[in-house]
């Protein structure tokens, strides 16, 4: 009998998805490729046989040495066992002297969102990344505003790159078989924040204090992380908005008005 994961792993077992991700990917020759989680080493062996250089990052101290030995005469591989949230992909690329880096991954559901906000964090390093994530998560990153699954998640990811959702894949694709259905999303680097105009930490925290109360009208979500309302008001007429808009139907542009007037009301308030 198959043990059961012990991390929350659904381990790919379809030979048509394998190959469809990694072809996602596109020419991969020149690259070196970062593998999150690569399990039992499904999506590795066809990355093995493309990838110029291939860094397998898996947690799983059942499964490091099992991919150690598996590709152990794989000059080209090497298996990193690590937290992929402790990586930093400057390194590899410096490591490797690498010119294209690129990403992939089966991300373990409960920590799909912690392991896309350490990928945002580091666009500068990486030029492309295919994931397979639950679909609803694929759905949220790549909504658009107006829409119920639109949210933080949704802003966060349009505000550092251009998310695109390739396929869908049922549980039978899985050993074990989740109870939802997946999704692969292919991510390009695409920072925004010098073309809105705004900080980047600060725009960030302004985000996550705009959809702090999804229920909430923008303006009481705002008048909660602490503006006046007189500021708000004016904030929003600046960026064309109703007074009853809520954070889910503002595009990342108008919500960028609206923390610039914000901001150029604190500086005079602070001059004052």
């Amino acid at each position: 009998m198959m043990k059961k994961p012990k991390l929350g792993q659904h381990f790919l077992s379809s030979a048509n998805a394998r190959q469809r991700i990694v072809d996602a990917l596109g020419d991969i020759s020149s690259c070196t490729v970062v593998e999150i989680g690569p399990g039992r080493g499904a999506i590795t062996d066809i990355l093995a046989q493309r990838a110029k250089h291939l860094i397998a990052v898996e947690l799983d101290r059942e499964l490091v040495p099992i991919l150690t030995a598996r590709y152990a005469l794989a000059e080209n591989v090497r298996v990193l066992p690590t937290d992929i949230l402790r990586v930093n992909l400057a390194d590899l690329r410096d490591e490797r002297d690498a010119e294209d880096l690129i990403v992939v991954g089966n991300l373990p559901y409960y920590i799909t969102s912690d392991i896309l906000l350490w990928l945002f964090a580091q666009t500068k390093n990486f030029s492309r990344a295919v994931l397979m994530m639950q679909e609803e998560v694929a759905d949220r990153i790549t909504a658009p505003p107006g829409g119920s699954e639109y949210g933080l998640l949704s802003a966060t990811t349009q505000a550092h790159v251009h998310a695109e959702k390739l396929f869908s894949l049922p549980p039978g694709a899985f050993s074990p078989p989740p109870t939802v259905n997946s999704a692969v999303v292919r991510l390009h680097p695409a920072p925004r924040f010098a073309q809105l105009g705004v900080e980047h930490q600060l725009f960030l925290n302004f985000l996550r204090g705009c959809f702090q109360q999804k229920r909430k009208t923008l303006a009481n979500n705002l008048r909660a992380a602490g503006y006046a309302s007189a500021p708000i008001a004016m904030a929003l007429r600046a960026a064309s908005l109703a007074p009853s808009v809520r954070a889910e139907e503002v595009a990342l542009d108008a919500m960028a008005q609206v923390f610039r007037a914000l901001a150029a009301e604190d500086l005079q308030t602070g001059k004052q």
